[in-house]
This record gives C-alpha cells, structure tokens and sequence, in this order.
C-alpha cells in the first residue's frame, strides 16, 4: 500500500518539477527580452551606490570606527535594499498575469497551479543576482575592498539568496492581494521602504531614537544586512548569520501556503 502511495505521488511530483521550469524559461526570457528590466538591473544598483556613498559618505563617516570606510559599510546595506526592491517585480508581473487574462489560458493546460509562481520567483534570484554581480564590480571599481574568504563570500551570496527566495514570495502575496498593477506597486513600496531605510543599511543604529532604534535592531533586513556586512568586513557576526536565516526561512515558511492558497483562490474563481 505504502510502495503503491509512493508511486502515485511521484508523477505529480515530476509534472510540478517540469512545469516549474517552463514557467522559470518563460519568465527569465522576460528579463533580457524586456529592455527596462534589463537596464534596471544594471543601472538602478550602480546610481544608488555612487548616490549614498558621495552624498552621504563625509558626513555618516564621521559616526563609523575609524578603521570602517563608509564605502565598505555601506555596500552590505546597499546590495540588501536592492535585493529587497527588486523581489518586488515579482508581485508587478504575477498582477499582469492575472490582469492580462494570461492565467485563464493556462487554467485550460494540465499544468500545476503552484508552477506560474515557481517561474516568477525564480526568475527574480536571476534577476537580484545580476544586479548584485553589477553592484559588487562597480564598488570594486570606485574603491571598496574586503576581507572576506571565499568560505565567507559563499556564505554571502547563500543568504542574499534564500532573503531573495523569502522576500520574492511575499512578494507574491502582495501581486496576489492588490486590485491592479498600480495597487502592487504604491503597496510594494510602503512595504519595502520603511523596512530599507529605518534599518542599518545606511546609518549606525546608534544614532537613531530610542523607538526606531529597537524597531531597526530586530527587524528581518537589518538581520540581512548585518550578516552580509560582518562577512564582508571580516568582524565578528554576534549572530546576526543565524538570525538572518531564521528570518528567511520564517517568512518562506509562512507566505508559500498563502500565496498558494491565493492564487488557487483567484484563479478557480
């Protein structure tokens, strides 16, 4: 009975696996197809980081140890806040599919529901890893340098990726949830804005008051951002690595049922 149960279940299995990767086909085609998605992801990271680190560098230098650049402290938070903007095209592009009609027509394919979301999330660790590549060789390029091993650069890229998986889904619930494009864009943005910037992506927590410092302490992209910067400075991470994590898997383990559970919604209406 066991081996039979085992046996039905694996061909669902691989028709998920193989739908997963025609929807993953489909939606990376989109990025270098798509010339403003293209341009985005190289330039957007480069304007940000040559921005922050003119405008704000001589003046928050001044609150950093005075072995820390603000080049160097900064990169960690840059490369995190784009990361998390980025995983919102996620939710634009699953609001087009539902708005365009295009789920109806895969709803006549024997194809899995979860699978249109796999390519859309998918699609966005591409899309989050370019510009990360982009962003590193442009601070390399006007004066960033780390310490970090090829262990510690590993450990990096894994957990800007697994914070890219968790936020890209959420992401999801959010395109899942809005009226329209333009709804998912102004929720994606109060969403990510104020967890970017009440963080430590640009400034010490130090200096905050007392409130916002605590929010900005605890809160799951300061965790990112302190893991990576730590990695990349070469100092002690006091846990922020494992805090990080927890984070990522947390927020994965609660939005995938969500968002599976909303688009089956939405599209079995």
């Amino acid at each position: 009975m066991a081996v039979e149960l085992e046996f039905s279940k694996s061909p669902r299995f691989l028709q998920l696996l193989n739908d997963s990767v025609v929807m993953i086909r489909r939606s990376s085609t989109h990025i270098f197809r798509n010339t403003d998605q293209l341009l985005g992801a190289f330039f957007q990271p480069i304007m940000f980081l040559l921005l922050f680190s003119a405008v704000f560098g001589g003046a928050i230098s001044l609150a950093l140890p005075e072995n820390v650049d603000y080049l160097d402290f900064l990169m960690a938070g840059i490369i995190v806040q784009t990361v998390a903007f980025g995983s919102t095209t996620t939710a634009v592009a699953v609001a087009n599919d539902l708005s365009k009609g295009i789920v109806d027509r895969f709803k006549s394919l024997p194809m899995s529901n979860i699978a249109l979301l796999n390519g859309h999330v998918v699609s966005d660790l591409l899309r989050n890893t370019i510009s990360t590549v982009v962003m590193i060789l442009a601070g390399l390029v006007i004066g960033f340098r780390s310490p970090a091993s090829v262990t510690d650069w590993f450990l990096i890229a894994a957990l800007l990726l697994l914070f890219t998986f968790a936020f890209s889904w959420l992401s999801a619930v959010v395109g899942l949830l809005a009226k329209s494009v333009e709804g998912v864009q102004w929720i994606s943005f109060v969403m990510v804005f104020p967890l970017t910037f009440a963080s430590t992506a640009f400034v010490p927590a130090e200096g905050m008051p007392k409130y916002l410092r605590y929010f900005a302490e605890h809160q799951p992209i300061t965790q990112v951002i302190e893991a990576v910067r730590s990695l990349m400075l070469g100092v002690p991470t006091n846990g922020s690595v494992l805090r990080s994590i927890l984070w990522s898997i947390g927020i994965t383990v609660v939005v995938i049922p969500i968002a599976a559970y909303l688009f089956k919604k939405k599209t079995t209406n």
